[in-house]
């Protein structure tokens, strides 16, 4: 990246985080279980609510304890269960539809990431009806306040029912839009880990590395603070303790109780000193190709860690120490490739493979630009790098660059006009 452009992300950030004490954040109301919802919305007049969900879910009737809450509680509700794994404009759509059509005055979200980022959006359309979701892209573009929304997270891994961001698919460019507001942090969230237990091994294993990756993203860049660091240190040790036995066994309780608080406080670090090219990258293959965020985050993330090298060695190095990942006399760069090691080590042993099969050369111009487009100014990496650096990192996470390693005569031209 060029002098210049260095200069201006690096006085954006600044700027940004020392604005951070007089920014409207907040957390959500936590509640226990469905019940406490249920008696919480009836008190508040919200007798009629939209329920945004997955047809997995509903299939399965993992619901039924939160529609069984609201029936005794005399809460009439309206189920939408279009959401797809990266929600589109037009699931949000079809949300803000069913709330108009049935005089809702609440959204509860219910799943993982992609329901609760649905909802959050409809929320906003619903806010701001003249508003497209394409003119909502960026930061602070909603500032209006957004019906009552509850978030009821079936994964422990997005950190979603805190933060104050939704990532929405553009299914016609295949671009993923991330929507930044201090009015999409939901007003209530339920954490009871009993929806969580039996949940599909792969998909505990990759949102719990999603929660890691927002953590250390979190930790290592620019615009940390003391709140933040201590919400990372807690989550990446809870993390450490408690997902591969979640993976192992997911009926366990503890287990499953630790990786939600994990995931909140992850949240909680990432909403307020954000991520990194980690996400950036992530959510231009989510937009391309569909690949589940936390799949791509868990690969990604040691790479662009080995990548940063001597720029997050210290912070890396600290967190490692602080988590006991490695021990206290270690010195920074060697605690840092420890920990580097160690998210390996946790992707091999809940089979999360090193490189994402199916990425195209052809492809990364175009989504090098698109995640430099979102990542600079905003993310506050350790180090900078331009659709050009990027694009060489798609290449690593395809395993793309083995192949050029073992073809030689694939290198030169090809090369240079695929980053021009």
């Amino acid at each position: 990246m060029n002098t210049i452009r260095k200069m201006y992300c690096r006085t954006f950030q600044f700027c940004f985080r020392a604005a951070l004490p007089v920014l409207p954040y907040r957390e959500p109301e936590i509640l226990e279980n469905m019940e406490e919802l249920g008696e919480v919305l009836a008190r508040k007049g919200k007798m009629s609510v939209l329920i945004v969900t997955d047809k997995g879910i509903s299939n399965l009737g993992l619901t039924k304890g939160l529609t069984d809450a609201l029936e005794k509680a005399g809460i009439a509700y309206t189920v939408y269960d279009g959401t797809v794994p990266n929600p589109t404009i037009d699931n949000v759509e079809q949300a803000r539809e069913a709330y108009l059509e049935n005089g809702c005055s609440a959204i509860i979200a219910f799943g993982g990431g992609s329901s609760i980022d649905c909802a959050k959006a409809a929320g906003a359309r619903i806010a701001k009806p003249r508003q497209p979701v394409r003119k909502m892209r960026g930061l602070l573009k909603i500032h209006k306040k957004l019906p009552t929304l509850v978030a009821i997270p079936t994964t422990a891994g997005t950190g979603s029912e805190t933060t104050l961001a939704a990532v929405i698919t553009d299914a016609a460019t295949h671009h993923k839009y991330p929507i930044n507001d201090f009015f999409l942090i939901p007003r209530y969230a339920v954490l009871d880990y009993r929806v969580t237990t039996g949940l599909p091994r792969q998909i505990t294993a990759t949102t719990g590395m999603d929660a890691l990756t927002h953590a250390v993203e979190a930790y290592i860049g620019g615009s940390t603070t003391k709140l933040t660091r201590r919400m990372a240190e807690e989550a990446v040790c809870l993390i450490r303790d408690n997902l591969k036995q979640a993976y192992d066994d997911g009926e366990d309780a503890k287990a499953r109780e630790s990786m939600l608080h994990a995931a909140y406080c992850a949240g909680i670090a990432f909403t307020r000193s954000y991520v990194g090219y980690v996400h950036g990258i992530a959510h231009s293959l989510g937009g391309r190709y569909g690949i589940p965020h936390g799949l791509a985050n868990a690969v990604i993330l040691p790479w662009f860690l080995e990548e940063y090298g001597e720029s997050c060695e210290k912070r890396l190095g600290e967190l490692a120490r602080k988590c006991a990942i490695a021990d206290q006399g270690t010195d920074d760069r060697a605690a840092a490739e420890t920990f580097v090691r160690w998210v390996r080590e946790m992707n091999r042993s809940m089979e999360i493979p090193e490189t994402l099969e199916g990425i195209r050369e052809e492809d990364i111009p175009q989504m090098a630009a698109h995640a430099d487009k979102e990542s600079n100014p905003l993310y506050p990496v350790p180090r900078l790098m331009d659709r050009r650096e990027l694009a060489a990192m798609y290449r690593k996470i395809g395993g793309l660059e083995r192949v050029y390693e073992k073809n030689p005569e694939r290198n030169g031209q090809k090369w240079k006009s695929a980053i021009s």
